[in-house]
């Protein structure tokens, strides 16, 4: 395994001083030792991949030395076009080195929605023409192929990559700031916001803990799985998902329950969302100022006023909530009234130890779900 010390020092020795990204559970001990040993100027949380290349095309536009961009091959889907319309030898000619968590790489077992990024990602880096190769899992090789791609960025004038296997780093604990002063568990807030929904509603669960934890509440309460779309994947769509359904099914309630980290990545759905003039939607942010799902880093879901934003963006009403009791009063108001409307729940950062994963597939979570979306189904929710 990799030393992160003597690799951090291996990239700052190689001239890369400026590291931004978006966190990777597979990165996560290097990811961790960069919050710890590199000053916050030169070390940037992105609100996406996209995002995290342009910082590194504007730190190089300024300084004329690489930076490093972190990611999860999940993320490239964010990334190819500032990587092939701005940074690419063809166009701007930036050079900048990829860091990339290799999740479902074939032939290890991961989640669903990662195998088939899995399969693709060398020859996705191919297809962009940016040179790859696989980390080396030992200190001194990975140090060694450190240098040599970042010359080859140097010399082509263009994004390289380095696809990092998993346990490549070794263990480097970080307990982030307790980032959220809220004493509301998210788990309680959503078993406590899907018990007051109408039997007919819809639910749109973004990826991560949300979807995880609506998914072993229906199985505490026996309710069934039918209700609910899980977006195992996609990350930063799960509104739009559920404006898709809602318009296309005004009478139905339709319930996205997002996150900050996933809503700060995609913001722009929040101004589609808000001026769709969908009735039938309600917007849930829960709210925990971190990357809960993949190591617990920050997100500035608490330097931004969400619910300022929504009234920005035209949603009828928006609001914030911070405590269990407040949520039935609000959500009589918000389910029953025309929105579409954003409610903001503030909880507290992380999750049970014992959490679970969804057992079913995505396929089969597909199949009930449409079935209950085309049916007059009015059963307790």
């Amino acid at each position: 395994m990799i030393d992160t010390g003597i690799l951090l020092d291996a990239f700052q020795k190689n001239g890369i001083r400026f590291f931004t990204g978006v966190p990777d559970s597979l990165l996560g001990h290097f990811c961790a030792y960069l919050s710890d040993h590199v000053p916050e100027r030169s070390h940037v949380i992105a609100a996406n991949e996209g995002g995290a290349v342009a910082l590194a095309a504007g730190h190089y536009l300024a300084t004329g030395r690489l930076a490093l961009i972190y990611m999860q091959n999940s993320g490239l889907g964010n990334a190819v076009n500032p990587l092939v319309s701005l940074a690419d030898p063809a166009i701007y000619g930036i050079p900048m080195l990829l860091l990339i968590g290799w999740r479902g790489e074939p032939g290890v077992h991961d989640e669903p929605q990662h195998v088939k990024q899995g399969a693709i990602t060398p020859a996705l880096c191919g297809t962009m023409g940016i040179p790859h190769r696989t980390l080396p899992a030992d200190t001194a090789p990975a140090i060694e192929c450190l240098g040599e791609m970042i010359r080859l960025a140097i010399e082509t004038r263009g994004p390289v990559a380095l696809i990092v296997r998993a346990n490549t780093f070794e263990k480097y604990s970080k307990s982030f700031a307790q980032v959220s002063p809220y004493l509301l568990k998210r788990e309680a807030a959503i078993a406590r916001i899907v018990s007051l929904l109408p039997a007919d509603s819809a639910v749109v669960a973004t990826t991560g803990h949300i979807s995880r934890e609506l998914f072993e509440f229906r199985e505490r309460t026996g309710r069934g799985h039918q209700r609910d779309f899980l977006t195992v994947g996609s990350m930063g769509h799960a509104s739009q998902i559920a404006l898709g359904m809602a318009l296309a099914n005004p009478g139905r309630p339709t319930v996205c329950l997002d996150g900050d980290g996933a809503v700060l990545m995609h913001m722009g759905a929040m101004a589609i969302l808000g001026a769709s003039g969908a009735r039938n939607v309600l917007h849930v942010v829960l709210n925990n100022g971190a990357h809960d799902s993949v190591g617990g880093q920050p997100t500035v879901g608490f330097n931004v006023d969400l619910v300022r934003v929504a009234e920005a963006c035209g949603y009828p009403s928006s609001l914030r909530l911070e405590g269990e009791d407040e949520i039935q009063p609000a959500m009589h108001n918000l389910v029953w009234t025309e929105g579409p409307h954003f409610l903001e729940v503030r909880v507290a950062k992380g999750a049970r130890k014992d959490l679970g994963r969804p057992t079913t597939r995505p396929e089969d979570n597909k199949k009930s779900f449409m079935d209950f979306i085309a049916s007059n189904e009015t059963t307790g929710s």
